[in-house]
């Protein structure tokens, strides 16, 4: 996998059982970490990752979404995740960054992905591309994000939890 995050070793027949918006996330965050690695086309990057084995499987207007979504609004999604991050956006690993902005992606246009799979998901992306701790940062930079985001179902949930 030229240009892309090795994927760590998990567990045997796992992948199965992904449902195919997590293949779309997985998809999407290889797109824009070669994105950010090589500056390439979109264009001719959505055309290589489309090439993936397994690329069938996952939800590809999901995937179409979050590509083109983050890539299009990248400057909107750092703006929104500035307030939240300890250090400036260039100093995030490019992973972490693709992470976030799938994350912030979610938590800002797919209402339909509730605030707590949306940060779950990306913390698992985080484990699975990402640094030793990176997953942590990630969780808590979006922690942080959904109440100004999704205040009224962030405070549902945190009052439902007591």
């Amino acid at each position: 996998m030229e240009g892309r995050p090795a994927r760590k070793g998990g567990v045997p027949g796992r992948d199965r059982a992904k449902s195919s918006r997590r293949r779309a996330r997985e998809f999407a965050l290889q797109g824009l970490y070669e994105w950010q690695i090589n500056a390439r086309d979109p264009g001719a990057i959505d055309a290589h990752v489309r090439e993936q084995d397994d690329f069938a499987k996952c939800d590809r207007a999901h995937y179409d979404a979050l590509l083109h979504g983050c890539i299009e609004q990248r400057v909107q999604l750092d703006a929104t995740l500035l307030k939240f991050l300890d250090r400036p956006v260039e100093e995030l690993s490019p992973v972490e960054h693709a992470v976030l902005w799938v994350g912030a992606y979610e938590l800002t246009h797919c209402l339909e992905v509730p605030y707590k799979v949306a940060i779950n998901e990306a913390v698992e992306l985080a484990k699975t591309f990402g640094g030793t701790d990176g997953h942590k940062y990630v969780n808590g930079v979006l922690d942080h994000l959904a109440p100004d985001l999704r205040p009224e179902e962030v405070k549902a949930a945190r009052s439902g939890s007591r």
